[in-house]
């Protein structure tokens, strides 16, 4: 009764849990959402006999004033990680291909095989930048989709405009590039590509970003993407009718009204992230998370959780998300106190 294929398929692993530890697991950040979109939100479930508003207008339009670009050109789903999987069902088939970074997010390579599509991992350089020269190469006339993040989840990791430029230089017209930029708001490199820049010059991407992540609403999940207009209206063909909730909705909005509230607490969290890297012997990182290679990173977060501190282990390393000076402290004692 079940697609064969789906044997094969690898399952999303979210990030470890564990009652009263703390948990620096799933690049969530510590801090609530503000009072204002609490309120929203809590007024919008009063009334959650109703159906949302299937289209999102209101938060549409909101969120084409803060990018700087038409209502038509953007849309939003149930988390940016669900506008990804909308984004392969849009241009893949089976049989088609279609290339992402490897180590990147980790629901690449599933929702490329949800479609039935071959997934083809490029892995980064040794630095954790994107090959994109490799990347370019793996192109062939099965393409229909490239996978792009920056910053990079789990290595820090921006691509710069001149690297962005020279990549879509050999992508043909027909190849889109999804751009998941989900830790936009954590990025300090002025260097680095910015979607709504790249939607204006290159027709063929689009952007992906996230109210999970420095917004605070992870728990509700809602992402947005913006780009072509007929590359969002496909998008929305694939969303799952009242995906995204009038709870989700109304408090992204709020969120939005107080974004620069809002984004002065990246501020302690991009502070911390150096201070950790550089306690931890991690490269610098433009995400609310430091990044350790070629480790032993189940050792390291069993020791960790033996303190009660929760990172994620990876095959090729170990991530640790990093929020307050307050949570950095408690990691850093528990990174000693494990020995390493």
């Amino acid at each position: 009764m079940i697609r064969p294929d789906l044997a094969d398929m690898p399952a999303y692993v979210p990030g470890t849990r564990q009652p009263d530890a703390l948990k620096l697991s799933s690049n969530e950040v510590t801090t609530p959402p503000l009072p204002a979109a609490v309120e929203a939100m809590a007024e919008a479930a009063a009334e959650a006999n109703r159906y949302p508003d299937m289209f999102a207008t209101d938060l549409k339009e909101a969120l084409a004033e803060h990018l700087g670009l038409p209502a038509g050109q953007v849309t939003v789903g149930c988390g940016s990680s669900a506008l990804c999987q909308q984004l392969v069902q849009i241009t893949a088939a089976p049989g088609d291909e279609v290339i992402f970074p490897w180590r990147s997010f980790e629901a690449y390579p599933i929702f490329v095989q949800i479609v039935g599509a071959k997934p083809v991992a490029v892995p980064l350089l040794a630095d954790g930048r994107h090959d994109l020269d490799a990347m370019a190469a793996a192109i062939t006339g099965r393409t229909r989709l490239i996978f792009l993040c920056s910053p990079n989840n789990p290595s820090g990791t921006v691509i710069s405009q001149e690297e962005f430029d020279s990549f879509m230089a050999r992508v043909p017209e027909d190849v889109v590039v999804g751009l998941d930029e989900a830790y936009f708001e954590f990025n300090r490199n002025e260097d680095a590509v910015v979607g709504t820049e790249a939607v204006t010059r290159y027709p063929n991407v689009v952007g992906l970003r996230t109210f999970s992540k420095a917004y605070g609403l992870a728990g509700v999940r809602i992402g947005y993407a913006f780009g072509a207009p007929e590359l969002i209206t496909a998008l929305d063909k694939m969303a799952i009718p009242f995906g995204v909730s009038s709870v989700a909705q109304a408090g992204a909005l709020a969120s939005l009204d107080a974004a620069d509230e809002l984004l002065e607490r990246t501020e302690e969290t991009v502070v911390q992230r150096d201070r950790v890297a550089a306690a931890v012997g991690a490269r610098h990182s433009e995400g609310n998370f430091v990044w350790l290679p070629g480790v032993d990173a189940k050792d390291m977060a069993d020791r960790l959780a033996e303190q009660g501190v929760l990172t994620r282990a990876f095959p090729e390393g170990l991530r640790i998300s990093v929020t307050t000076e307050d949570e950095a402290d408690q990691f850093l004692a528990a990174w000693r106190s494990a020995g390493l």
